[in-house]
C-alpha cells in the first residue's frame, strides 16, 4: 500500500468490481472494467473508471475482483478448538459423546483463544463479517474487536442453565450491542425450541424487542426434529417460533432444514424479518437427506444467507467451498441443472447474508453509501484457469487462499496471506496446549442432551 497527501482516506485501484446489475434480475451479477473504489470514514464514497486518486492511502488490486466481502450467517467460531476431534458418527454420538461433554470443560480464555484463531481464518478467506453464537460471548467479542472483522454476537444459552443463566445472556447481549465502533451487533440467543422452554423462547422475543435487535438461534435444523415437534407437541419448531412472539421479534434461522411447506405460509407473515442460514458441507457431512428450502423461503421473500456452522461440524470455514456445495445441492435436488445460477449463489453469499444478520441497508453490495467491507480475489491461480467466466470461477472453482485482501470500515485487515497484529503462531502454540483438557471425557458430564 502506498501512502500520500490530500483526497478520500482510502483507495482501492485497478480493482474489476462484482457488482450487481441494475437492469433486468435483481439476481443478475456483472464483473467491471477496471475501477477505483474511494473510501471515506470506512464507507464507499465513489466508484469510478479514473486510474489515479489523491486518497491518503492507496492499495492496487492489480485487476483482480473486488466483490462485497462475504457474510457467514450461521456460525460457532470457538470451535475451531474441536476441528476435527468427532468423526464419522451420527449427530446424536457428535453431541451427546463428544461435541456437548468437550463443552464442559470449556474457560473462557479458551473461547477467546477459538474465537481469534477462526476470525483470523475467516478474514485471510474475504469474510468480513459473522453471526457467532456461542458461550462466554464477552470473550467472543474481546477476539472481533482485535481482529477487526465484523460480527453479529449471541449470547447461547439452554433452559437446563436455568433462569439467571438466561437472564444473564440478554445482559451480556445488551452490553456488547454496538461495541467495537459499531462493528459488533447483538442477537438474543437461545440455543433451539428443543432445548429452550416456551417461557424462555417468549422472554428472548420480549427481550430482543426491547433492545431492537434480533433472535438467532437453531430451528428445524433437521426434518427429523420437525417430526419429533409435531409428534410429541403437535407443531412444528417453526410454529413453536410463531407462538413464543420469536417471528415477531425478528430471527435469524440457524439451517431450518426441516421446514415445511405448512410452515412458510407461517414463516411469509413475518418474511421481512426473518433470516436463514443454509449450511450444505455440515448437512452433508452429517447425512442429512433433507436441506434448507432455499426456493421456497425465497418465493415467500424471506432472506437466506451461506453459513459455516461450526468449524468442528464444518472443519473449515471457507465460505467459498459452502457456496459451491449450496449450488450444486439445489441441482441435485431439484435435478435441474439450470437451477441456482451462479448470480443467484453469489447473491446468496454477499447481499442474501447481510439480510440475513440485518444488515441488508449497510453491507452485501459494493455501491456508493454503503460500509466498505470488500474481498478482493486473484484468480490468476492454475484452477481457476483459463477464465471464461469470472462468475463461474467464483462459484465453481475459487478458493478461499484465493483472497489478496481483505477490508473491513475501509481498513485492510488481511493481507497477502497475513493478518496484521496478530501472532498466530503463539496464538495456535498456547491453544494447543490447553487441548489435552479440553478433550478430556472422563468427568462424564455433558452441558445438554440432544433428544430432539
Amino acid at each position: 500500500m502506498n501512502e500520500q497527501a490530500a483526497g478520500s482516506d482510502f483507495a482501492i485501484l485497478n480493482c474489476r468490481v462484482l457488482q450487481a446489475c441494475t437492469a433486468g434480475s435483481a439476481n443478475t451479477m456483472t464483473v467491471t472494467a477496471p475501477k477505483t473504489i474511494e473510501i471515506n470514514g470506512g464507507m464507499i464514497t465513489e466508484i469510478h473508471d479514473r486510474p489515479t486518486t489523491t486518497a491518503r492511502t492507496e492499495l492496487d488490486a492489480g485487476g483482480r475482483i473486488a466483490m462485497p466481502g462475504l457474510i457467514n450467517s450461521h456460525c460457532h467460531s470457538a470451535m475451531t478448538l474441536f476441528r476435527g476431534a468427532a468423526e464419522d458418527v451420527t449427530a446424536e454420538t457428535w453431541f451427546n459423546d463428544y461435541v456437548w461433554p468437550f463443552e464442559v470443560n470449556l474457560e473462557p480464555h479458551d473461547v477467546y483463544l477459538g474465537t481469534l484463531l477462526a476470525c483470523i481464518e475467516m478474514l485471510l478467506a474475504g469474510v468480513t463479517t459473522v453471526a457467532d453464537h456461542y458461550f462466554y460471548v464477552d470473550q467472543v467479542a474481546k477476539a472481533v474487536e482485535q481482529s477487526g472483522i465484523r460480527a453479529n454476537l449471541g449470547p447461547t444459552f439452554f433452559s437446563s442453565q436455568g433462569k439467571a443463566s438466561r437472564d444473564h445472556s440478554f445482559e451480556l447481549a445488551e452490553a456488547i450491542h454496538g461495541t467495537a465502533g459499531g462493528r459488533i451487533t447483538a442477537s438474543i440467543a437461545p440455543h433451539a425450541p428443543y432445548t429452550c422452554t416456551d417461557e424462555d423462547l417468549a422472554a428472548s422475543a420480549e427481550a430482543a424487542q426491547r433492545l431492537g435487535v434480533r433472535v438467532h438461534l437453531h430451528a428445524a435444523e433437521t426434518i427429523d426434529q420437525t417430526e419429533s415437534s409435531l409428534a410429541s407437541r403437535g407443531v412444528s419448531p417453526i410454529k413453536v417460533l410463531e407462538d413464543t412472539g420469536i417471528l415477531d421479534a425478528g430471527v435469524l434461522i440457524g439451517h431450518g432444514c426441516g421446514i415445511l411447506n405448512d410452515d412458510l405460509e407461517v414463516l411469509q407473515k413475518f418474511a421481512g424479518q426473518v433470516g436463514v442460514a443454509h449450511c450444505p458441507k455440515t448437512y452433508l457431512k452429517h447425512a442429512m437427506h433433507v436441506l434448507t428450502p432455499i426456493g421456497g423461503l425465497q418465493a415467500i421473500g424471506a432472506a437466506v444467507g451461506v453459513g459455516t456452522d461450526g468449524p468442528a461440524s464444518c472443519n473449515s470455514l471457507d465460505l467459498f467451498e459452502n457456496t459451491r456445495l449450496m449450488a450444486l445441492t439445489q441441482k441435485q435436488i431439484k435435478r435441474d441443472a439450470t437451477q441456482m445460477n451462479t448470480s443467484e449463489a453469489l447473491s446468496i453469499l454477499t447481499e442474501g447474508g447481510a439480510r440475513v444478520v440485518g444488515l441488508g441497508e449497510q453491507c452485501g453490495r459494493l455501491e456508493v453509501g454503503r460500509r466498505a467491507d470488500i474481498a478482493i480475489v486473484d484468480l490468476s491461480g492454475a484452477h481457476n484457469q483459463p477464465v471464461h467466466d469470472e462468475l463461474a470461477a467464483l462459484v465453481y472453482s475459487a478458493r478461499s487462499s484465493d483472497v489478496y485482501a481483505t477490508i473491513v470500515d475501509g481498513k485492510v485487515v488481511a493481507l497477502d496471506g497475513q493478518v496484521p497484529g496478530v501472532d498466530v503462531d503463539g496464538l495456535i502454540k498456547e491453544m494447543k496446549q490447553r487441548l489435552p483438557k479440553l478433550l478430556d471425557l472422563s468427568h462424564g458430564r455433558r452441558i445438554q442432551t440432544y433428544d430432539p
